[in-house]
C-alpha cells in the first residue's frame, strides 16, 4: 500500500515526538540521581561537622597549587606505599611523582587510584628521553618535597606551610615543617666555594631562623620554577645535594615553628641500617665529585677529604702552556693537591736545611711566599733554585746515580727526564711535586747554561740576590730566600708582579 504524503509526515511527527519523550525521560531520572548523591554529600557533610568539609575544600585547593615529590628513599626497605596513601586520602586528586635512579626492585605496591607516578631517571635506548624526566609530570606553582616515611594527616599540615611560604621574607625560597618527633632540627649555614672546590658547614641559629639547611626529616615547599632551575634537582643524596645546590645561590630555608608530622619508622633492623648507611655514603662521596667537591670543613672543626690522596693519582692532568685545565674551568688548585703540594715541600725543605744546602724559593712560589705566605691559589708545583755545588751533599746518592729514589716517607726522589733539574714527587702514584733547578755562579751571575725555556722567569740573575740568602715565612716555615725579595721577583716578572696577580698566561684567561 503506498503512502500518501500527508501520511509520511504524520509518522515522522509521531516518532520526533516520541524521541523527545524519552530524551526527556532520561533527563529527568539523572537529576533524579544527581539530587540523591548531593544529598547523601549533604547528611556526610553534617555528620562530618564544618570541620571535615573544610578540610575537603583545602585539599582541593592544595591539589591544584601542589605536587608531592617523593625522591630519597630504599627499594630493598620504604614506607613509599604507606606515604602515598596518607596524601591521597587528603586528596584524590593531587599530583605524586615518585622519582627513582631505575625501577625499584622489589617493585613499589602503590593504590591503583590516584595521580601517582613513578619516574625512572635511567635513560633506554627504546624509550623518549622525555619520559626520563620528572619535571614533566610537575606543572604545579609549588613542589612539596616529601621524605620517605611520612603520614601526612591533615590538609592543614600543608596548608600550614604554604601560609609560612607566602609570609616569607628576604631570601628565603624553602619554607620546611619537621617529619618525626625524635630529634629537634638543627640549623645550618653553608658556604660552597666551587672556585676553591670547598664546602663548609657553620652553626646557625635556632630552628625558627633564616638558614641554608636543616638536618633530621622535612617536608619542604618551594616554587617549581626554583626547583627545576637548580642544576641537579633530583640527585641523590637529598635533601643534602638540594641545600648545597640552593646555599649556592644565596637561597634561605625557614622552618614553621612548633610543627611535627609524624612518620614511620625506618630500618629498625641493623643489616638494613648498615647496608642503608652504606649507600648513603657511596652516594654522598660520588654527589662530591659530580658537584666538584673536594674539601668538607665542618663547623665543630673536622674535615673531611674527597679529592687525590698519596695512593692516588693527582686531579688533573699534563699541564700546558703553564696552565693548568682547571683554569679554564674558572676554578683554582684542588684543596687536596695544595695540601700534597705543601706536604712535599716541608719534606724537601726539612732535608735541604739538615745538609746545610744553599737553596731559595724561586718563581712562583716565591711570590705566592711573598703576597701571603703560601702557595699562589691557582699554582701546581714548588720551584727551588740550589747552589750546583751542593747537590752531591744533599739529594740522595740513589737518585744520583739510578735516576730515581723513593725514601722512607713515600716521596718519589728523581732526575726529571725533561731537562737539568731534579723533582721530588708526592708519591709514585701521585705526582704532585717540588722541582729543584741547580744553578751556579758565573762573572757574578747565577745561570743554568741551558734553559729550556718553558718559563718566563727563566732567566740568568746577578748572584748579588743570594749573598747573603735570607729567610722569608712560608708554609709556616721559615725558608731561604733571596735577601732582595721585591727586586728579586720583579727582575723575572716585572714592575708590580706582588701586587697585581694574573694568571700565567693572561691573554687567555683572566682572573
Amino acid at each position: 500500500m503506498r503512502l500518501s504524503r500527508c501520511q509520511c509526515i504524520l509518522i515522522v511527527a509521531v516518532l520526533f515526538n516520541a524521541f523527545i519523550l524519552c530524551c526527556l525521560v532520561v533527563l529527568q531520572l539523572r537529576l533524579e540521581n544527581v539530587n540523591q548523591e548531593d544529598a547523601i554529600v549533604d547528611v556526610k557533610s553534617r555528620k562530618q561537622g564544618p570541620v571535615k568539609v573544610m578540610e575537603r575544600a583545602m585539599s582541593s585547593s592544595i591539589s591544584e597549587r601542589v605536587t608531592v615529590v617523593i625522591r630519597e628513599f630504599e627499594d630493598f626497605e620504604n614506607q613509599v606505599a604507606e606515604t602515598v596513601k596518607s596524601i591521597l586520602h587528603l586528596d584524590e586528586y593531587i599530583r605524586i611523582v615518585i622519582a627513582v635512579d631505575k625501577a625499584p626492585y622489589p617493585p613499589l605496591t602503590l593504590p591503583e587510584d590516584g595521580d601517582v607516578k613513578v619516574v625512572s631517571m635511567k635513560t633506554s635506548l627504546d624509550r623518549h628521553p622525555n619520559v626520563s624526566c620528572p619535571e614533566r609530570f610537575v606543572d604545579t606553582e609549588f613542589v612539596l618535597l616529601v621524605p620517605d616515611g611520612t603520614i601526612i594527616t591533615s590538609p592543614k599540615q600543608v596548608e600550614k606551610v604554604l601560609s609560612a611560604f607566602h609570609s616569607r621574607r628576604g631570601d628565603v625560597r624553602m619554607v620546611a615543617a619537621k617529619v618525626g618527633g625524635e630529634m629537634t632540627s638543627q640549623c645550618f649555614d653553608m658556604d660552597v666555594n666551587l672556585k676553591q672546590w670547598t664546602l663548609t658547614y657553620m652553626q646557625g641559629g635556632a630552628a625558627q631562623d633564616t638558614c641554608n639547611g636543616l638536618d633530621g626529616s622535612h617536608i619542604i615547599l618551594m616554587r617549581t620554577a626554583d626547583f627545576h632551575s637548580l642544576s641537579r634537582p633530583y640527585h641523590r643524596p637529598f635533601p643534602q645535594s638540594l641545600f648545597i645546590q640552593t646555599a649556592l645561590r644565596g637561597w634561605k630555608l625557614v622552618q614553621v615553628p612548633a610543627s611535627t608530622i609524624p612518620a614511620k619508622k625506618l630500618f629498625t633492623d641493623p643489616h638494613n641500617q648498615w647496608k642503608h648507611q652504606t649507600r648513603h655514603d657511596s652516594r654522598l662521596k660520588a654527589m662530591y665529585e659530580e658537584f666538584g667537591i673536594k674539601k668538607v670543613s665542618w663547623s665543630n672543626g673536622n674535615v673531611e677529604w674527597y679529592g687525590c690522596r698519596k695512593e692516588t693519582a693527582r686531579c688533573f692532568g699534563t699541564v700546558v702552556d703553564d696552565m693548568p685545565e682547571y683554569l679554564y674551568e674558572n676554578r683554582w688548585t684542588p684543596p687536596c693537591c695544595l695540601r700534597a703540594l705543601r706536604e712535599t715541600a716541608r719534606h724537601v725543605f726539612r732535608v735541604l736545611q739538615k745538609c746545610g744546602a744553599r737553596y731559595w724559593l724561586e718563581g712562583g712560589s716565591l711570590l705566592g711566599a711573598a703576597r701571603h705566605n703560601d702557595i699562589i691559589p691557582w699554582d701546581y708545583d714548588i720551584d727551588l733554585g740550589i747552589y750546583r755545588d751542593d747537590i752531591d751533599k744533599c739529594l740522595p746518592s740513589d737518585m744520583l746515580h739510578q735516576g730515581s729514589y723513593t725514601d722512607s716517607e713515600g716521596f718519589v726522589w728523581e732526575r726529571a727526564t725533561e731537562g737539568e733539574f731534579y723533582r721530588i714527587q708526592y708519591s709514585a702514584q701521585n705526582h704532585l711535586h717540588v722541582d729543584i733547578w741547580p744553578f751556579h755562579p758565573q762573572n757574578g751571575v747565577m745561570t743554568r747554561g741551558l734553559w729550556t725555556q718553558s718559563h718566563r722567569q727563566d732567566i740568568d740573575f746577578p748572584e748579588h740576590f743570594l749573598v747573603p740568602l735570607k729567610t722569608v715565612k712560608f708554609l709556616e716555615m721559615q725558608v731561604s730566600a733571596p735577601n732582595d725579595v721585591k727586586g728579586f721577583l720583579e727582575l723575572k716578572f716585572g714592575k708590580g708582579v706582588i701586587e697585581n696577580p694574573q694568571y700565567p698566561q693572561p691573554n687567555k684567561v683572566q682572573m
